[in-house]
């Protein structure tokens, strides 16, 4: 599943989206988990033109404390195929839909077929920015301050992630540039759901270090997508 992944900063995303008014402050993220609920840079249905921050995490409206958001149940990733029974999606998906900008993703992959004891960073042929499929919810804590927190949504994996990815044999949601409107403003669970596919388009990939073993070191540095034999 993924919950690490690589983000642009302002500057990436000024350069790549031009016509965008660019609210997202933050500076080139090279590995974050998500499950320190990071603040990264997304597109919402509710404002197509504008890049501003969301929390990685989807916290529902009965969850109503920060506490208590940090103790809720893992809604990092959203199983497509389950998107439209799983209480915490069911009546969100058809309304509140967004695009998650990243430069890449993390995965494990099992050397033996059985335990992932390795890691790969997943990115564009190109080394392009490129766009994630949301879904988002506006919460409120407890002192009245309200956010948007999103979960990315997976699909079954493609050969490339089948390969990676060889004991869950999932993927992220990539919403390629061409279909990133209809994704935004699809009507209806069957439009949505025609949406809610393996990648198509070329990827690459390469083996780092293991992101989610590393312990007291800072992980948000270039060094951290280096290749590794």
């Amino acid at each position: 599943m993924c919950y690490h992944t690589a983000n642009p900063g302002k500057k990436e995303l000024k350069k790549a989206f031009e016509k965008k008014t660019i609210y997202y402050d933050q500076p080139e993220i090279f590995h974050v988990s998500g499950f320190v609920r990071p603040f990264l840079p997304v597109t919402l249905n509710s404002d197509v033109d504008s890049i501003i921050s969301a929390r990685w995490k989807l916290i529902p409206f009965w969850v109503k404390s920060e506490q208590d958001a940090n103790r809720s149940a893992n809604t990092l990733n959203a199983v497509g195929e389950e998107i439209f029974e799983k209480k915490s999606y069911k009546d969100l998906i058809g309304k509140y839909r967004g695009l998650l900008y990243v430069t890449g993703f993390y995965e494990p992959h099992a050397s033996n077929g059985k335990t992932n004891d390795q890691n790969y960073f997943i990115y564009s042929a190109e080394r392009e920015v490129f766009t994630l499929g949301i879904v988002y919810n506006i919460w409120k804590n407890e002192e009245g301050k309200e956010y948007p927190t999103f979960s990315i949504l997976t699909t079954e994996s493609n050969d490339l992630l089948s390969r990676i990815h060889n004991v869950g044999k999932r993927m992220p949601l990539i919403i390629p540039a061409e279909k990133r409107e209809h994704w935004l403003f699809a009507k209806g669970n069957e439009e949505i759901k025609e949406l809610i596919v393996p990648y198509e388009g070329d990827l690459n990939s390469h083996r780092t270090v293991e992101v989610t073993k590393i312990r007291g070191k800072d992980t948000n540095v270039p060094e951290i997508q280096k290749e590794i034999g």
